[in-house]
């Protein structure tokens, strides 16, 4: 029986794929690549735009097994033809370790003690405590000044209940939050509430975290109606994607001084160097970087070879986000 071919991107070493069966042939695929290759499975780049520039070179795929938890483009690339896997469960650790540094970030300060640290003016500390006044609308005269927020017992509410949704809330324990799930369909144990809860939710909310697929019902979920839902001084952090955010709305959100923001996924995104994004107040953007530790492709190629054995074997694949027809 004739090997399977699997391609994978050129940039990857091959020592990545020292576990994947034996019944597969590698073939490495340069990310400017210009003749025609025969292939039965397909690792794309974990970058679309390169992904999409390889794929019409490619012939005889029928399995696609994604090193990202987001298929988004995808399906409308390869067809209905081609059955597609994501990497459930890969990134769960880092894009978990993110959510959770940056929620901590922003109700620490720390982008606004950087600024203070480059400046060197041990005084302009006190900004913190104008800060506090401004963006919770807590106006007595405390003393001593607030310097810094507590994540601890803080009201989360988790906007996604997956892997990295759950993972996300393994990280939160420690803190005692009082956090409330929410998913496309309710379940009684643990208590988790259906999206269309979602806007009696939001007012109740300190922390809002988005960790939940693009879909054609998650896209611009959250937009000026629940941006004016929110409480004064809810912070938003997306680990999700760009789109399920009405921009518009989060920029004007945002410049209202009612709500704070972190933000690993934009939309558009890349974004542009002019954006208004980039100049908004109260704001923390990472450049979609929230999986890219160095344990990204170990894991997902760990995800990808489970995937396949079970393909060679003619078992039903665990992540298959879409069947061939």
């Amino acid at each position: 029986m004739p090997k399977l071919r699997l391609g994978y991107p050129a940039a990857l070493s091959a020592d990545l794929f020292a576990h994947f069966p034996e019944e597969v042939e590698l073939v490495p695929l340069p990310a400017q690549i210009d003749y025609e290759v025969a292939i039965d499975v397909w690792i794309p780049d974990p970058y679309p735009t390169r992904a999409m520039r390889v794929w019409p070179h490619l012939r005889g795929v029928k399995l696609v097994l994604s090193m990202m938890a987001g298929t988004e483009w995808i399906p409308d690339t390869v067809g209905p033809h081609v059955t597609i896997c994501n990497a459930h469960g890969a990134h769960n650790i880092s894009t978990a370790e993110w959510t959770l540094s940056a929620i901590l970030a922003l109700l620490k300060y720390f982008p606004l003690y950087w600024d203070i640290q480059k400046t060197g003016m041990w005084k302009r500390r006190f900004e913190a405590s104008a800060y506090y006044a401004g963006i919770t609308g807590d106006t007595r005269d405390l003393y001593p000044p607030v310097m810094l927020e507590e994540l601890t017992g803080k009201k989360v509410l988790l906007v996604g209940y997956g892997a990295i949704g759950k993972e996300i809330e393994r990280m939160l324990a420690p803190f005692r939050v009082d956090l409330k799930r929410v998913a496309r369909v309710a379940r009684a144990e643990p208590a988790v509430h259906s999206v269309t809860e979602l806007d009696n939710l939001i007012p109740w909310a300190e922390v809002i975290i988005l960790i939940l697929p693009l879909t054609k019902a998650s896209r611009c979920l959250i937009g000026q109606k629940q941006f004016a839902l929110m409480r004064q001084g809810a912070l938003l952090v997306n680990a999700a994607r760009g789109p399920i955010v009405q921009t518009d709305a989060l920029v004007a959100a945002l410049h209202s001084g009612r709500i704070r923001a972190a933000l690993d996924v934009t939309d558009p995104e890349p974004l542009p160097p002019d954006h208004p994004l980039w100049s908004c107040p109260n704001l923390f953007i990472t450049p979609h970087v929230g999986g890219s530790s160095p344990q990204f492709a170990p894991r997902a190629l760990k995800v990808a070879a489970d995937e396949l054995q079970r393909y060679i074997e003619g078992k039903p694949m665990h992540n298959a986000v879409q069947i061939a027809v």
